[in-house]
C-alpha cells in the first residue's frame, strides 16, 4: 500500500504540468512579420507570425540617433531583435533578414545583443509607411558607437522588412 501514495504524488505533478507548449497568439489585422525556420513557437503552418499590434506590445527600445539613409537624427522605436528570437525559441545559427522586394541580408545570432539591433516599426513617433522604409526597419543605435558604423552593420540594416528565416 506503500505504493499507492507515490502513485497518486506521481499523478498530481503530472497534471500540474503544461500539456503542451505555449502557443504564439494569432496576429488580428495585417501581417507585417513572418519568422520560419529553427524556431520552436509558431502560430500557422510551420511559422510566426506577428502584425504591428503584436510587435507593439512587446518591450520596446527606443534609439535616437542618425543614419546614412536619413537626414538629422531620427527617434526609432521598436523590438530588440534578441527579444523576438527569444519570442520564437530560435536561440543560435543565422537570421536571414529578407524585404519586400526579396533582398536578403545575414545577422548571426551571436552578433545580435539585447539592445541592438532592433526591429524598428516607429520612426519619430509614427509608424513607417513603404515610402519610409517600413512598415519595418532593421536598425543600430549608430551613434553611440563606432562598432555600430561600419559596412558589415549598415549591410545588416535592412527597411521594408517582413520575413526572417533561422538557419543553421
Amino acid at each position: 500500500m506503500r505504493i499507492l501514495p507515490g502513485i497518486l504524488a506521481g499523478l498530481v505533478l503530472a497534471l500540474a504540468a503544461p500539456a503542451s507548449a505555449e502557443q504564439l497568439a494569432d496576429p488580428q489585422s495585417d501581417v507585417v512579420l513572418t519568422v520560419s525556420g529553427d524556431i520552436g513557437l509558431l502560430n500557422d503552418d510551420g511559422t510566426a507570425r506577428f502584425d504591428l499590434q503584436m510587435l507593439a506590445e512587446m518591450p520596446a527600445v527606443s534609439y535616437t540617433t542618425s543614419t546614412i539613409w536619413t537626414e538629422g537624427e531620427k527617434t526609432f522605436v521598436g523590438v530588440p531583435l534578441a527579444d523576438l528570437l527569444d519570442v520564437v525559441d530560435a536561440s543560435d545559427g543565422t537570421v536571414l533578414a529578407t524585404a519586400i522586394n526579396d533582398y536578403t541580408v545575414e545577422i548571426p545570432v551571436a552578433s545580435v545583443t539585447a539592445t541592438a539591433p532592433i526591429v524598428a516599426y516607429q520612426m519619430d513617433g509614427r509608424e513607417m509607411s513603404r515610402r519610409q522604409k517600413g512598415p519595418l526597419w532593421i536598425v543600430y543605435p549608430y551613434d553611440s558607437d563606432p562598432e555600430f558604423r561600419t559596412e558589415v552593420i549598415y549591410s545588416r540594416s535592412i527597411w521594408q522588412l517582413d520575413r526572417l528565416e533561422v538557419v543553421q
